[in-house]
């Protein structure tokens, strides 16, 4: 019988937040954390993942402050990394590997520089580097996907979150279906807060956790897996490119056919690499 969202909901207090978090499984812990779309939730990104990986793993795909079930957070406290370091500690979790889609990749690239005694192994999926336009970016500011997230922010309507979800994925036949789209527009709408709070944000800069000091990436011992779809419209692929030859220790998985959401449109692959590196790759334990 598969898992369901309401076995693995839990709560945690942590020294400054109250944070949704969903868990199963049991032995070396992996953390996963999602992206920043508007209804994103650990859940909504990773319930494709979590009950593979708990068969091998702990796992704790966390909401963070922001975001779904978890503390509401301006701009000016959004500090995921110091955020991803209290849910350790309150869980008392010494390391973990961890897994980030788009902006959770990106925090789990900083907690990797800053916190590199609380990391095992670190895998991205489509992280934004902050490193300046590049080769295929667009040159007129945000990528495509990254207007459709704000319009959708503006406006959560079933109709906007189709647009959202047919730039996120590669194969808009399967994925963006009017049930996901009414999920992901009702699941924004249930916690307008966060939706005001990004929006406010907006003027200040994209309301993400800072970037990671890029000067720090060569400095990155643990294993890494990059995983990039080849037709990401939100982020291009040339970032995980440019962090291939950053991290030493680091090796990319190119998809072809996908689009920002790897763990969802490849699910069963995407498990497999996981577990097989996580399991395989030797990283301080």
């Amino acid at each position: 019988m598969a898992l369901t969202q309401a076995e693995a909901a839990r709560t945690v207090q942590t020294k400054e937040w109250t944070l949704r978090y969903y868990e199963a499984g049991d032995g070396h812990p992996v953390v996963l954390l999602h992206g920043s779309g508007p209804g994103a939730t650990g859940w909504s990104n990773f319930s494709a993942n979590i009950e593979a990986l708990a068969e091998h793993f702990h796992v704790y795909a966390v909401d963070m402050p922001g975001w779904g079930g978890s503390d509401a957070a301006t701009v000016d406290r959004l500090d995921h990394v110091d955020a991803a370091i209290q849910f350790l500690d309150a869980l008392g979790i010494e390391k973990a590997a961890f897994v980030g889609n788009s902006m959770g990749g990106q925090t789990s690239i900083r907690l990797a520089t800053e916190h590199p005694d609380r990391i095992t192994h670190l895998i991205t999926m489509g992280p934004p580097v902050g490193r300046g336009p590049g080769l295929f970016a667009p040159g007129d500011g945000p990528s495509e996907g990254l207007k459709a997230l704000i319009r959708a922010y503006r406006d959560p309507s079933p109709e906007n979150m189709r647009e959202l979800v047919e730039i996120m994925c590669f194969d808009k036949a399967r994925f963006a279906t009017p049930e996901l789209c009414q999920a992901r527009s009702d699941a924004a709408l249930a916690r307008p807060e966060h939706l005001r709070n990004y929006v406010e944000g907006l003027p200040k800069g994209a309301p993400l956790p800072v970037w990671a000091d890029l000067e720090s990436l060569p400095g990155i011992e643990v294993p890494t897996l990059l995983v990039h779809g080849r037709d990401d419209r939100v982020v291009p692929f040339e970032n995980s490119l440019f962090l291939l030859s950053a991290i030493p220790d680091s090796r990319l998985v190119v998809l072809n056919r996908c689009g920002h959401w790897a763990m969802i449109e490849h699910a069963a692959e995407f498990n497999r690499l996981v577990i097989d590196f996580v399991a395989n790759a030797a990283g301080p334990r």
